[in-house]
């Protein structure tokens, strides 16, 4: 990608007639500040920011877009944060963020010609183990979007991939509050459709509750998930979308980021634990709360955050490379943007 954008780019020439400006240049960046449609629930129009306002009144100035395809997302219905926004300032330039390379590289079938997504099968094939995928469920496209997750579950069904598990976490963060079933109850039925395979949900839980911790903030979150999601551990049910009603029938109040985990069995019996020689794909995008579950499974009897328990030998992968200074997670199945010439 960036051997293409270099043949497209041209230098840019010095403005004779702008004679620059004394004292410094300031960026400064404002996350959650910006000028929207309505006046209601706007909190920056129903503030008083005394000195933008006075910028806003006696300087030039402009408004830059900050969603969509205007800092690289796949459409305009796909709102902005500060991941995006970041990149779009800081390279000076619009490139295909996380969002629309995972889509465009599902949609053109790259992702399932590239080496990792072929060792991952392979590795349930020749092993006769379990595929499992974990992430948030939901179309947000901020962190995920379950279409991501139902192209490859597809395309595993076409390569004949006889048992998958889902650990879903649930959003109600970039999505409304308390819209869990409108995702988990459909996915269900799409995984039950496969009559061929064995296809279903093995656990979840809130994306504030487990497994989506960041910056170091919360270990504990990632341990409720790796309990869940690989051990097995936590309140049983028979199903997701029996998990997410009882829980609300329990607590009317709460939301979807807040929900504790649950775990799918069968005769008490956990349905989806992970387990050796088993493939296990993090589908998330976005890097920031995905590298604390990625050093969980890649990280040697080093590892001190947390007491693991057991410890499954498997081949885990990234939806993307988290960390391009560390290399974080070790295998992922779609290059990053790869971007030049910041500011």
């Amino acid at each position: 990608m960036a051997e293409k954008v270099a043949d497209t780019m041209h230098p840019l020439a010095k403005n004779p007639n702008w004679k620059g400006r004394r004292g410094p240049v300031v960026l400064v960046i404002m996350d959650g500040v910006g000028y929207g449609k309505y006046e209601e629930g706007d909190a920056v129009k129903a503030s008083k920011m005394k000195y933008l306002d006075w910028f806003t009144a006696n300087c030039p100035h402009t408004k830059l877009k900050a969603h969509g395809t205007a800092v690289g997302l796949p459409s305009d219905d796909d709102m902005g944060n500060s991941e995006v926004g970041h990149n779009a300032m800081g390279c000076g330039r619009v490139f295909a963020q996380g969002a629309k390379l995972v889509g465009e590289s599902i949609t053109s079938g790259t992702l399932y010609e590239g080496a990792t997504w072929k060792k991952l099968v392979k590795n349930v094939k020749d092993k006769n183990s379990t595929f499992h995928f974990i992430g948030l469920v939901s179309d947000g496209n901020v962190h995920s979007h379950i279409d991501h997750l139902k192209g490859m579950v597809q395309q595993a069904n076409k390569e004949g991939i006889k048992k998958i598990r889902v650990h879903a976490l649930l959003d109600g963060r970039d999505v409304p509050p308390t819209s869990a079933l409108e995702y988990i109850t459909p996915l269900e039925e799409f995984l039950a459709s496969f009559k061929d395979a064995d296809y279903r949900i093995a656990s979840g839980g809130g994306r504030m509750y487990m497994t989506m911790d960041r910056y170091n903030a919360d270990w504990s979150m990632v341990q409720r998930g790796w309990y869940a999601h690989v051990l097995g551990e936590g309140r049983q049910f028979a199903s997701a979308t029996e998990a997410i009603n009882t829980y609300r029938k329990e607590n009317p109040d709460v939301l979807d980021q807040d929900m504790h985990e649950f775990v799918i069995a069968e005769g008490g019996k956990p349905v989806g634990t992970i387990q050796d020689g088993d493939s296990v794909i993090y589908f998330n995008f976005r890097g920031d709360r995905a590298l604390e579950i990625s050093a969980a499974f890649e990280g040697d009897s080093s590892f001190d955050k947390f007491d693991r328990k057991r410890v499954p030998t498997v081949e885990y992968a990234g939806m993307m490379e988290y960390d391009g200074d560390n290399h974080k997670p070790a295998q992922y199945l779609v290059n990053p943007p790869s971007i030049d010439r910041t500011m």
